[in-house]
């Protein structure tokens, strides 16, 4: 046995072809093939011998496939075989095979040159091979080689499986390389568009599947780009071959909802219906279009509406999900309907819906802003009994809702036990407690928090260090500048926002310009009376009311949805629900924020030609990004001061640069009307706020509250205190201070003295203008006892002397 297995093996490697000239061809093969792996396992391609040792494809391919061998050994082998091999050529096969073992074993660097053996072969790659290369490479984040092998595809002049540009688009939208995706992605529209032939018949189809195009949207809506999403979905409609899904459609609206394109999110569920009812299809609304439009709504300030969306969904044969509860509750906590809030809460835990912590911190945020502090500190309680855990942001919101009540002791000591514990304490966490201090003017204890802030490894953020710039500038410290310094090391914020500081001083010190011709900076092209066409008039409100009939199909899940998408011309939303961002220091809002922070120190101080001269060389630098607080705070230093032509020209500079209006701006609208005495003019305003979706904080109220007052219009002031408190708003020391004003002016001292007992009997802790208040009520009963007791002595003298 020994001899003639020996003279197999040395046949074999003598030349002899096994499949032809010996009697035993597989035997020849096992043996050939265990002496090339003991080789190559030992020693290399080094020992092998080109001309004595017979190669075939079954020997490749056996050679290819043995686990025992390294990787690298069989690419070399691989290569060993068509390099001193003349007139060799692998087989399809074979490449597929090494192929896999480059894949498998990392070895992605090899592909390109294996690539261009195949050419000088003619073999051609198929498909299945091709997809598991693509796939590898990406996961490799070898993007340019995965695009090598769909070009090398692309020349062999096939019909490619749309499956490939799938795969690759999915997975560069997962890797973020979302540029490098929408290259590939017109790349096909563009060769989409030109395979057809003379009569307009597509021979080859090359457009992305509908889950690839899903995904690519979905990256770009996260991405926040908006141009590139608005243009990829642009040619998806005006391609006739691609159908929207279900997902596609709920993706859109998503995007362009929160993107503020309210009537593009109505017009698409318009159309998915629509295309629903023509293609009896599945592909409808569903609960996820349900929750989008809902969202949508919200976030335009129509809660309202989404409200009665969420009725009729609840009738439609689609069951409210956990994210329809916590949508509609984040919306009537941010519009401070805090009774429509509980209801649906306790809505979602009697149909055995679990609320988690982003539900209760919404809860808790709305609940303090509507100075419902006892009620807070019950839903916290609730929150810890049922098992919810609660987070940094949990106990942010609990710390700024403290202070912001007047409850700033337990604010500190509630921050102060979470700092012991060393839990639920982050950079936002200080930079709440700093800014407090800062109210407070307790400056040093504020740097002390900074440095403690950085000493645990918290980063400093541009808010953190305006709350510090502005406490400075109160208290004329500006020489603690050099002391900020030095306890915030960390990056180069401090250093960026010092050299900041003194660009602005150097700029305020120059002298005006002599070519200034002196027109007003804010040309106003109205009077601030005239304010009702900034809200709309009463044709646009006919004109919405007017739209088009609709024709009512009884078999329409959701009637309302149908018509709010079927409404043209409808007034749009004045201000919406979003919440603005933390300043961070970014380039390109680091100028716009620094500009914000200095307008409130200038006009804290009362120092308005200061503010619009800051103004002033901020529009000569060209930075035209001016955000809403900008304009806010310009239009109410000049409503204070009673510059109300200037005020109107600030708002009509705002509308001229599309910076949209906030809850803010409409503040400020009626706190100028009520100083002009127009409390009439001020209700009305508020009276279309509400009407064209807009809802009312507790400032807004407080603020029409004061002008009615100082108009002599107690009743309706009167009623609008009972409707805050309706609507589940709290008052607050504000507005109790308004009420016992305003009527112990109006010589009604016992209704004054009601408004004070409920502010004692709420929990409302009185400040330093209460007092000043109640030393006017003082002195108003002090003389109508007077009064009154000299009126009894003079009837009773009256009678003595008669």
């Amino acid at each position: 046995m020994r001899h003639g297995r020996g003279s197999a093996v040395s046949a074999a490697i003598s030349g002899l072809s096994p499949a032809t000239n010996s009697p035993f061809p597989q035997l020849c093969n096992v043996l050939l093939v265990a002496s090339l792996s003991k080789t190559l396992s030992q020693s290399g391609t080094r020992s092998l011998d080109a001309n004595s040792i017979p190669i075939s494809e079954p020997v490749v391919l056996q050679i290819l496939r043995r686990n025992s061998i390294d990787p690298s050994k069989k690419l070399d082998f691989f290569r060993w075989c068509y390099s001193l091999r003349p007139g060799y050529k692998h087989s399809v096969s074979a490449y597929s095979q090494i192929f896999r073992t480059v894949c498998r074993t990392g070895l992605l660097g090899e592909v390109p040159d294996l690539l261009c053996s195949m050419k000088e072969d003619g073999v051609n790659l198929d498909q299945t091979m091709a997809k598991i290369l693509l796939d590898s490479l990406i996961r490799s984040g070898k993007f340019e080689s995965a695009l090598g092998v769909l070009d090398y595809m692309e020349e062999l002049g096939d019909c490619l499986n749309p499956s490939l540009y799938d795969s690759v688009l999915i997975a560069l939208v997962k890797k973020n390389e979302l540029r490098l995706a929408l290259s590939i992605f017109y790349k096909l529209l563009e060769a989409s568009d030109n395979h057809s032939d003379d009569t307009g018949v597509v021979i080859v189809s090359y457009l992305p599947g509908t889950v690839a195009v899903n995904e690519l949207l979905v990256g770009l809506r996260r991405a926040d780009m908006r141009s590139e999403f608005k243009t990829v979905f642009e040619k998806l409609k005006g391609m006739k071959r691609f159908k929207f899904d279900t997902w596609s459609y709920n993706i859109c609206i998503h995007g362009f909802g929160c993107w503020g394109d309210l009537d593009a999110a109505l017009s698409l569920f318009k159309e998915m219906k629509e295309q629903s009812s023509i293609s009896g299809s599945s592909f409808g609304p569903d609960i996820c279009t349900y929750n989008s439009l809902i969202h949508v709504l919200c976030l335009f300030g129509k809660v309202k509406d989404a409200l009665i969306v969420w009725d009729e969904l609840k009738v439609s044969g689609h069951e409210p999900d956990n994210s329809t509860y916590r949508i509609l509750i984040q919306g009537c906590c941010k519009s401070y309907r805090m009774d429509d809030a509980m209801r649906i809460f306790g809505e979602m835990q009697y149909n055995g819906f679990v609320p988690d912590t982003i539900v209760y911190n919404c809860l808790l945020d709305g609940t303090l802003k509507a100075r419902k502090v006892t009620e807070a500190c019950q839903l916290f309680e609730k929150m810890v009994q049922e098992g919810v855990r609660a987070s940094c942001w949990t106990y942010n919101i609990l710390i700024d809702g403290l202070f912001r009540n007047g409850r700033a002791e337990a604010g500190f000591t509630l921050f102060c036990d979470l700092k012991k514990k060393g839990q639920f304490v982050d950079a936002i966490t200080f930079s709440i407690v700093v800014l407090q201090l800062c109210r407070e003017g307790k400056l040093e204890e504020a740097v002390k928090l900074v440095e403690e802030m950085e000493t645990r490894g918290f980063t400093v953020d541009l808010v953190t260090i305006s709350s510090l710039l502005i406490g400075f500038h109160k208290q004329g410290r500006w020489d603690w500048k050099e002391k900020l310094m030095k306890h915030v090391r960390e990056g180069n914020l401090v250093p960026n926002v010092l050299r900041w500081n003194a660009g602005v001083e150097a700029s305020l010190k120059r002298p005006q310009s002599k070519d200034k011709d002196y027109t007003p900076m804010f040309p106003s092209k109205g009077s601030f009376l005239d304010i009702m066409s900034m809200v709309g008039s009463e044709d646009d409100g006919a004109r919405a009311e007017e739209v088009s009939p609709m024709e009512d199909d009884p078999w329409s899940s959701s009637p309302y949805m149908d018509q709010l998408a079927h409404q043209s011309n409808r007034p749009k939303p004045l201000f919406g629900l979003a919440r603005g961002q933390r300043v961070e220091a970014k380039p390109d809002s680091f100028d716009v924020d620094m500009m914000n922070t200095f307008l409130s120190i200038y006009l804290s101080k009362g120092d308005l030609s200061l503010a619009c001269k800051l103004f002033e060389i901020f529009n000569g630098m060209g930075v035209t990004d001016l955000t809403s607080y900008t304009y806010n705070s310009m239009m109410s230093s000049f409503v204070k001061k009673g510059y109300f032509k200037t005020a109107r020209g600030v708002l009509d500079q705002m509308g001229e640069n599309f910076c949209a209006a906030d809850i803010a701006t409409y503040n400020v609208i009626i706190q100028g009307l009520g100083k002009l005495g127009r409390a009439d003019l001020a209700s009305a305003v508020l009276d279309r706020l509400t009407k064209q979706g807009g809802y009312l904080d507790i400032v807004m109220y407080n603020t029409l509250i004061n002008a009615l007052g100082k108009a002599n219009r107690l009743d309706e002031a009167t009623q609008l205190f009972d409707h805050m408190k309706s609507n589940g708003i709290n008052p607050d020391v504000v507005s109790y201070n308004t009420m016992i004003e305003v009527n112990s002016k109006a010589g009604k001292l016992k209704e004054a003295y009601k408004y004070l007992k409920a502010m004692l009997d709420a929990g409302c802790l009185p400040n330093h203008v209460t007092d000043t208040i109640l030393d006017y009520l003082g002195k108003e009963m002090e003389k109508a006892r007077f009064k009154k007791a000299s009126f009894v002595r003079d009837k009773t003298n009256n009678d003595t002397s008669s």
